[in-house]
């Protein structure tokens, strides 16, 4: 049986152009890649109080309960990713989108228009670049976070525009000039 959940954001990271990276690097590679991916990701919910809600292939989905905690997860997953890719040549780069609503639960999964407006705000994000709706910019209000405006941007399968917003995350100590140009 389903049932509308209370407030969540949601969560979803993506590894930019991962197709071409295992095609690069082969399976057995790629799958590390994955795999080290899921542990920052994994340490960062912890960090936040962040919920797995599924394995993507690669990516994964998470909700939580504050938005601001949810813009934390994703800012630490980015450094944690800049520390990660300063040391290898085996870059990740993740793609992070980010929304909020009253999505559907139904057999420990969520659904419903606040999941696939994330998903596509992942999927519309670069490599490095952390997007979240309009929603969720108005609930972090006075948190000091700074977005820079995208504009308006229509979405497949949406019938208005939504107002998108990036997060500006790094300092420019932080991030990785690599990382930044992909």
């Amino acid at each position: 049986m389903s049932a509308a959940a209370d407030l969540r954001t949601i969560l979803f990271t993506d590894m930019n152009s991962f197709t071409a990276v295992t095609q690069k690097l082969g399976d057995l590679v790629a799958q590390d890649l994955v795999r080290i991916h899921n542990e920052i990701v994994r340490e960062a919910l912890r960090l936040y109080h962040g919920t797995e809600i599924k394995h993507t292939g690669d990516g994964i989905m998470a909700a939580f309960v504050s938005a601001s905690k949810a813009i934390k997860c994703a800012v630490r997953i980015q450094q944690m990713l800049v520390s990660y890719n300063d040391n290898t040549d085996k870059e990740i780069i993740v793609r992070i989108g980010i929304n909020a609503g009253e999505p559907i639960v139904e057999e420990n999964d969520l659904f419903g228009t606040s999941v696939q407006l994330a998903a596509r705000l992942c999927k519309n994000a670069g490599g490095g670049e952390i997007l979240v709706s309009d929603v969720v910019r108005q609930l972090v209000a006075g948190k000091k976070i700074r977005f820079v405006d995208r504009g308006n941007m229509l979405f497949h399968g949406f019938d208005e525009p939504t107002r998108v917003y990036e997060i500006q995350w790094y300092d420019g100590k932080t991030q990785s000039t690599k990382q930044h140009n992909s």
